[in-house]
């Protein structure tokens, strides 16, 4: 479906061949002159080829490995027979190997083919951490040679030599390497990404580039704009790209932060809310590597002084993805976010997302309002939209028409009229809002209140009668209330317009293959009091790190919430003009349970630890619940 997106634009098979013909042509006649180290090696394949020749010819030929490789994929469920024919229809139009081209399209991940080139051949499969730290051998192999058959030496002893290979089913490669080396190749599975960074990091030679390359942000010619398009448009560059996408959506990263440096491109993936380095293309490709993101995003590459915004639907290991681009000039050039929105891995579901308990039952109380307001508060990355998404889920009736106003919308809803704000053009909120009335909806959703004409248009809209579900910035769900009076909303609309304020947090979910129970210490253990937990009863978990959780020790994260509804004492409270103290008091003596001990009760579950509560929660909020 975009295939342009993500179709690697590799050198064409036949080239490489030619040149690993003029390696083996080369290899043959050295391995000919008497006392060469290669004549063994040849000597010991030819007797090799001689007695495989003398074996019965009754047997049935094994299937070639390409073959069993892509059954091993699809018997894994890793590959559909739709997506076989895709890609081999274009793997024979561009005369390239199939299994490359899997990857290529984002049909299968690098990670998963080698996988199954290890199961199949029964190779070893290895990692950048037994990379070695200084180059293997620089005399025997040419960076071309290596780069162009993707292998990596690795270690080498008196009997054979150790080789990380992308493609072992490539036996040229692999013949070439052991005929080089004069001794038996040991071979392993490795990441094309990895090798090829490899490569790069050991034996490159990276001249020093000069002092103030990007200078003044903006000042290019047309002669600068056109090399960057050609850069961009390199096949290097494509890859390192797109390997940036993918090992972003194989480590679960909701976001892709690349950020130019003096003297470094640094890149950073979000994992489960908490910021994480990894490899980075070299410094060099800075001005590419965010070019091709702009141009893959269809943003003005020529204009670096101002911030843009855009859009990358794109397709990835056989899933839809759409990647909200964002960038920024900086001292060094510009820093780019991608956020990933994986539109088939997400679920709209309260179960999922953490809900349970008496926030859950509040929720529902409010969700079955046949009008008035719902709003959700929290900071931004505290999952807002996707708890607004899971309420419109369940609303979403045949007998209900709703239509939401977004910026941007995120998730494609079927059946829901969706609509995205532009204010370059005067589609503001407040004026959706006005058009949106006429419409005849029954269930409204405001991507945010920002102003005030926005929050009277919603007002007016849950008092003639509909449901208006809306998001704002506040710390907890009482400051939600003093919030809208601040902005200039009357005190006595709000009354009789909010159903229930829900304040919510990210919290990361223990990976449970490896998460490890201790007992709480008394001072500890006296916080679960409100819970009715005796203190020698508390038994709590911490994160230990396993392959499952990739050493973090989470996987995931969950809510933890408190929900507030408006009651008769909440009302009185507020057009008496009461403090957030003071309506957030009233609220728990109500019923109220508050984040805080909503996240202590999942702690106790052994969904999380008592860190990461203690990290997202306010430092007031153990005071309010005692």
């Amino acid at each position: 479906m975009h295939d342009d997106a993500v179709l690697d634009e590799a050198p064409s098979i036949s080239a490489r061949r030619d040149d690993l013909d003029e390696l083996s042509s080369g290899l043959h006649m050295l391995a000919a002159r008497p006392g060469s180290p290669l004549a063994s090696a040849t000597a010991s394949a030819e007797s090799d080829t001689a007695g495989a020749s003398e074996a019965p010819s009754n047997l049935q030929p094994e299937p070639p490995p390409e073959g069993r490789v892509v059954a091993h994929l699809h018997a894994s469920g890793k590959l559909s027979p739709g997506d076989l024919a895709r890609a081999r229809r274009l793997a024979d139009e561009a005369g390239d190997p199939l299994l490359p081209m899997l990857v290529r399209l984002g049909l299968i991940s690098e990670r998963d083919m080698a996988q199954a080139m290890s199961d199949v051949l029964e190779l070893p499969l290895t990692d950048a951490s037994t990379f070695p730290s200084e180059p293997l051998r620089e005399d025997l192999f040419s960076l071309r040679f290596l780069k162009d058959a993707k292998v990596l030496p690795l270690s080498e002893d008196g009997d054979s030599i150790q080789v990380a290979f992308a493609h072992p089913i490539d036996r040229f490669a692999v013949e070439a390497m052991q005929m080089a080396a004069g001794k038996p190749v040991k071979a392993l599975v490795g990441l094309p990404s990895e090798i090829e960074l490899a490569l790069e990091r050991l034996y490159e030679k990276v001249e020093e580039a000069p002092e103030s390359v990007e200078g003044a942000l903006g000042d290019f010619d047309e002669e600068d704009i056109e090399h960057l398009k050609d850069l961009a448009s390199e096949a290097p560059v494509i890859r390192m790209v797109n390997q940036l996408i993918q090992k972003a959506l194989e480590s679960r990263a909701s976001d892709i932060h690349i950020e130019p440096f003096s003297d470094e491109l640094k890149v950073r993936y979000r994992v489960d809310g908490i910021l994480k380095e990894v490899d980075a293309p070299p410094v060099r490709s800075t001005a590419a590597v965010i070019s091709r993101v702009k141009i893959m995003a269809k943003l003005n590459i020529a204009e670096r002084r101002l911030p843009q915004d855009g859009r990358i639907p794109i397709r990835i290991q056989g899933r839809e993805l759409d990647l909200r681009v964002s960038t920024v000039p900086t001292m060094f050039g510009e820093s780019v976010v991608m956020r990933l929105l994986d539109k088939e891995s997400v679920r709209f579901d309260l179960d999922a997302l953490g809900f349970d308990g008496s926030p859950r039952e509040r929720l529902r109380l409010i969700l079955e309002k046949p009008y008035g307001i719902l709003l959700v508060t929290g900071p931004t990355g505290s999952g807002k939209s996707t708890t607004l998404y899971t309420a419109l889920s369940r609303m979403n009736t045949e007998e209900r028409k709703i239509i939401t106003v977004e910026d941007p919308v995120e998730y494609q809803l079927a059946g829901i009229n969706q609509i995205q704000v532009k204010s370059a053009i005067g589609m503001t909120f407040a004026s959706a809002l006005r058009a949106i009335v006429r419409q005849d909806p029954d269930v409204i959703m405001v991507g945010e209140m920002r102003d005030l004409e926005t929050a009277r248009i919603a007002v007016q809209s849950a008092l003639t009668g509909h449901v208006v579900l809306s998001t704002l910035h506040t710390n907890d769900a009482a400051s939600g209330v003093t919030r809208l009076l601040e902005m200039g909303v009357e005190d006595y609309l709000l009354t009789s317009t909010i159903n229930g304020i829900l304040a919510q947090r990210l919290v990361r979910k223990l990976c449970p293959h490896c998460r490890e129970s201790y007992p709480a210490i008394p001072e500890l253990a006296a916080r679960f009091a409100a819970l009715g937990a005796a203190p020698e009863d508390v038994e709590l978990h911490r994160a230990v790190g396993c392959d499952a959780c990739n050493g973090t020790g989470y996987r995931g994260r969950l809510v933890i919430t408190e929900v507030l509804l408006m009651t008769d004492q909440v009302r009185k409270a507020v057009l008496n003009h009461a403090t957030a103290t003071e309506i957030r008091r009233i609220a728990v003596a109500e019923g109220m349970e508050t984040m805080y001990l909503d996240g202590l009760r999942k702690a106790l579950d052994g969904r999380t630890t008592i860190e990461e509560v203690l990290r997202v929660a306010e430092s007031g909020e153990e005071a309010s619940v005692d």
